[in-house]
């Protein structure tokens, strides 16, 4: 999957893991994707699972709601990843990396991984927040 937005890692910072050190983007529309959790479609119920099919589901509804406003995974050019343990995330890496490639191919935006004291609801363990550009 290719990206229209130019990746930029210097050689000069640390070999980037799974992220873009930065992303200057095409021109185009903007779109600010709203905070994303593992919820069921009543808004209010977390799905059953652990981090791993929290981020499947979380990821999923990020690029789902990027299609719905004419964009795909390759025009995401930031997101923030919002855990409840980032121990968890780290020994998790192999397999959210498989669920990261299965929604995302090998597009990596410049992100950040944030550990929060908590999210929604208490069984949360992972929200998704990101930006995108969609081409002109």
């Amino acid at each position: 999957m290719a990206t229209p937005h130019q990746i930029i890692n210097p050689a000069s910072l640390p070999k980037p893991i799974g992220f873009a050190h930065a992303v200057v983007a095409a021109s185009g529309r903007t779109v600010y994707l709203g905070g994303q959790a593992a919820l069921e479609a009543d808004g209010a119920t977390v799905i059953s699972g652990g981090l791993a099919e929290q981020f499947d589901r979380s990821l999923f509804y990020i690029v789902e709601a990027l299609r719905s406003a004419g964009g795909s995974p390759e025009h995401i050019v930031s997101m923030l990843v919002f855990v409840t343990d980032a121990t968890e995330y780290r020994t998790s890496m192999k397999s959210l990396g498989k669920i990261w490639k299965s929604h995302m191919g090998s597009h990596y935006p410049a992100m950040t991984l944030l550990q929060v004291g908590g999210l929604l609801y208490p069984e949360l363990q992972v929200e998704l927040l990101a930006t995108a550009v969609i081409p002109d």
